[in-house]
């Protein structure tokens, strides 16, 4: 908690007076959270005023909180979600999450305390204008619709609320709609995020980043800083007692950059300092010295390959180009000989910023010789690992627990802070907390791969491909990430889900000096399909064919050759979804469309591995523990329902939790894999406990544990075909295709999306999940944008990054489509990622439909529904005041 101030704020809260401290330019969001301990309203990216989740109700006024200095407060009255009327409290955040609103949570507290000023004047509020009302409100993952949704029911209900009574939910089997794991808990804001947990003792770190993206570190000088009031400690790379290098497949990015060494991105951390409150960490942060010697940064891939380039990572090799993903399978000219037509393009695609509503946080705590680790990381297993070795620890004496995750989208694979905060706590035996701010967040964290994509693609005179040659080079950035892996997978998914004869295709990864690039929801598959399905395109018009015909003849069916040489088992439903959406886009004027295909699991020969164990405590209570991350996507909702769904046990007395203390290790939440892979270990276990339960009660099996695992390790790596037989590279796929369809002056007006699911576990969640998706794909196509000149982020403002708001958003039609898995639980397929992978491509083909011009750039800016999106952006001028009027 903070401890210093120099005046005195009174003012209402939640009805009561209270008297606190503060300090001049305090906020009103820090007031709250820091000083009196109210953590509903959240710190997205405070003091930029551009995300929503930290609005509150001034005088009636909803506001966002992080913009209000706090003496202006002197005599108001302000609520917090805390402070509702509970009749109030109850409709919204129920209604929200029997719609499927609730996702990740961290954005809905603030967006319900809108919903309730609005509601005050007018709960019968359209749709329309609801979506319009809330721009001062982002959301990166449920796309929107059903947040709306469930403004729109609480708005119905709104005049009955204090007689409200809520609904039963859903049904809580496999199948069916059951409402979201701790679902109302996270819509009201009592659902701890790390940066919500105070222990006793605690201190705040604050990092200090490099201002250069290459330079090298001539002298840090920390003496000012040490001597500011307050200061306990400040962490450097000479306080790093075992490896000072960190990564998810080699050991290249530091935690602390040395005196003497360069550094190679912004991202670079120099120190921690680590004090007893925030804002002491901050003023001692800025005072500390360093003298530089600065280096031009390579930016440019191409430049970074020259013989002649600086080499950024020499313990790695002499040259920045990274062991590129080979992928050649048939005659490639015999195929082109046999082409009629052949087509060449070069594609170039953009960095992008996932954009998570909750910074990266993290609390660690000495225990005995080690440390507890509090992460929201995507792979607590990693982490654990990772510090581990940062510390020079044994395995066993590092815990690491998942706490709430705010969204991820792949950004939190990596560490970010972690491993720094447990080295503050293990060096000062103090609590230690970390929590970036926005602008640090966007420093730091790995983004989506910029890709060029050249491709030459041969066919026959009536449009079926022959082959596919590829070549590209994705910009990793500073350090590797997962970049060679996001380039195998572009590589792998070159031809989409399409029939190809021959295949030739080279995908590189290049260091550079540019921010990391890393996982992010498609994983390469997006980049390849937005190059893939264009080429499909100018096929169809060189043939003389439309979209829908181009692909209906190219096709995979059961039995087809995926591009890796993976034979397609029955269970490819990517047919039926294309035949889905036939009439849609014959009909329309202005229509585009694209397919796609999406592995579920890591594979290429890498194992993929799912974990869980039932345990039975006292109550009794069912607690699943697990190893994948919670981050949004609704998995511990899933494992619950599999498990209720085996044993009926009601859902009221499952825990689900993720953490390292069991035997339940499963690897990075990645690859759309967590609800496959974890859904077989949880029927296995399921079926265990239930087989128990036949003969004796819940009540007598506390104290016994029921393991189920499940291990795919039958998967070859790229390009390794065992001598022409059918390499198996994934463990399985996900199809889909999309259809978008634009209004007479070229604006989004709907998306339809037909996706192959094998079995919807909870139709809600998945429908969510596959909205969101898109929503994410219509700012990649259209609006999102990291440009990154000379090494450095042209800005770190949420509103400068290109996303979309809710009345962006055009309506959305998700279809499930279930052609039954073989090997996913009950028939589910992976849905996580594959919402993204065609939308681009859908989107630059209804703009060809409207206007008549290919393009072959992402983001797709000059186009009519981008320049549509800019002028109302530019009309409203920006989001930065969130009010009810």
């Amino acid at each position: 908690m903070v401890t210093t101030a120099t005046g005195t704020l009174t003012f209402k809260l939640n009805g009561n007076e209270v008297q606190v401290p503060i300090e001049p330019g305090e906020s009103l969001l820090r007031v709250l959270r820091d000083r009196l301990g109210v953590t509903s309203p959240k710190d997205g990216c405070a003091p930029q005023g551009h995300c929503g989740c930290c609005t509150v109700l001034i005088n009636g006024l909803a506001l966002m909180s992080c913009l209000q200095k706090a003496e202006k407060m002197e005599g108001r009255s302000v609520v917090t979600m805390e402070g509702l009327d509970p009749a109030e409290r109850d409709v919204l955040a129920r209604s929200l999450v029997e719609s499927g609103g609730a996702q990740c949570g961290f954005c809905i507290p603030g967006i319900l305390m809108k919903a309730r000023a609005l509601f005050a004047k007018d709960p019968e509020m359209p749709r329309e204008q609801l979506a319009s009302r809330m721009n001062s409100h982002l959301c990166r993952c449920t796309g929107y619709a059903k947040i709306l949704d469930g403004l729109e029911l609480a708005g119905r209900r709104w005049p009955e609320r204090a007689s409200f009574v809520p609904s039963s939910g859903g049904e809580d089997g496999v199948g069916g709609r059951s409402a979201k794991y701790q679902g109302h808990e996270l819509s009201v804001g009592a659902k701890d995020f790390i940066d919500d947990m105070v222990v006793p003792d605690m201190l705040v770190g604050v990092p200090v980043f490099s201002p250069h993206p290459r330079a090298r570190l001539l002298r840090l000088g920390l003496d000012a800083a040490r001597a500011v009031a307050g200061v306990e400690g400040i962490l450097t790379a000479a306080d790093v007692p075992g490896n000072r290098n960190v990564g998810l497949l080699v050991a290249d990015w530091p935690i602390f950059v040395a005196e003497g060494e360069e550094t190679r991105c912004v991202g670079d951390i120099l120190a921690l300092v680590v004090a007893c409150d925030r804002r002491t960490a901050e003023a001692a942060a800025a005072l500390v010295e360093m003298d530089w010697e600065v280096l031009t940064p390579l930016t440019d891939c191409h430049e970074a390959l020259k013989p002649e380039a600086p080499v950024l990572h020499p313990q790695w090799g002499d040259s920045n180009g990274l062991k590129p993903s080979l992928l050649k399978r048939g005659d490639l000219e015999a195929a082109r000989a046999a082409s009629v037509h052949i087509l060449q393009q070069t594609f170039h695609t953009q960095r992008i910023e996932h954009a998570f509503l909750e910074p990266e946080s993290c609390l660690a705590m000495p225990e005995a010789e080690g440390v507890r680790v509090f992460t929201q990381g995507q792979g607590v297993h990693s982490d654990r690992r990772q510090i581990a070795s940062v510390l020079g620890l044994p395995l066993e004496m590092v815990k690491v627990r998942l706490v709430s995750n705010g969204g991820a989208f792949g950004g939190k694979e990596d560490l970010s802070i972690q491993a720094q905060t447990a080295l503050a706590a293990h060096v000062l035996q103090r609590p230690v907390k970390v929590t970036l701010t926005r602008d640090a967040s966007i420093r730091l964290h790995p983004k989506r791969h910029p890709i060029e994509m050249d491709y030459t693609v041969g066919a026959d005179a009536e449009g079926r491909l022959k082959f596919v040659k590829a070549r590209m080079i994705g910009d990793t950035g500073a350090y590797l990430s997962v970049g060679t892996k996001v380039l195998e997978r572009a590589s792998g998914h070159s031809c989409g889900p399409y029939k190809v004869e021959a295949v030739d295709v080279e995908a590189r990864a290049v260091y550079t000096n540019n921010p990391p690039c890393g996982a992010f929801r498609g994983f390469g598959a997006n980049q390849a399909a937005f190059a893939i399905e264009t080429m499909l395109d100018l096929l169809a018009e060189r043939v003389g064919i439309d979209g829908y015909d181009i692909r209906e003849r190219n096709i995979l069916d059961p039995g087809g050759v995926f591009a890796t040489g993976q034979i397609l088992d029955e269970s490819c439903g990517i047919r039926e979804t294309l035949e889905s959406v036939r009439d849609d886009y014959k009909a329309a004027r202005y229509a585009g469309i694209a397919c796609a295909i999406k592995n579920t699991g890591i594979g290429n020969g890498r194992p993929d591995i799912g974990r869980v164990l039932i345990r039975v405590l006292e109550g009794p209570q069912v607690v699943v523990s697990n190893g994948y991350t919670e981050m949004g996507q609704g998995l511990f909702t899933v494992l619950a329902q599999i498990v209720h769904e085996e044993t009926g046990i009601a859902r009221d007395l499952i825990e689900v939790e993720t953490c390292t203390e069991f035997a339940v290790e499963c690897g990075m939440t990645t690859a759309s894999r967590a609800t496959v892979l974890g859904g077989m270990a949880a029927r296995e276990a399921g079926k265990k406990l239930a087989m128990a339960l036949i003969t004796k009660p819940l009540e007598a099996l506390v104290g016994c544990e029921f393991p189920g695992s499940y291990i795919c390790d039958f998967t070859t790596s790229l390009g390794k075909g065992g001598g022409g037989k059918n390499p198996v590279t994934h463990l399985t796929f996900g199809y889909a295709t999309q259809v978008v369809l634009l209004d007479e002056q070229g604006r989004l007006q709907k998306v339809i999306a037909a996706h192959d699911v094998g079995r919807a576990i909870n139709p809600t969640l998945c429908e969510g999940q596959i909205e969101g998706a898109i929503v994410q794909g219509l700012g990649y196509a259209l609006t999102e944008d990291l440009p990154c000149p000379d090494g450095v982020p042209a800005s770190t403002r949420l509103n400068d990054l290109g996303l979309l708001r809710a009345k962006h958003v055009p309506e959305i039609e998700v279809r499930l489509i279930e052609v039954p898995d073989r090997i996913g639980p009950y028939g589910a397929k992976g849905v996580g990622e594959i919402g993204l992978v065609p939308t681009a491509p859908a989107v630059a083909s209804a703009l060809f439909a409207f206007d008549g011009e290919r393009r072959f750039r992402l983001p797709m800016r000059s186009s009519p529904a981008a320049q549509a999106i800019r002028r109302d952006k530019k009309r409203k001028g920006g989001a930065r005041r969130s009010t009810d009027g």
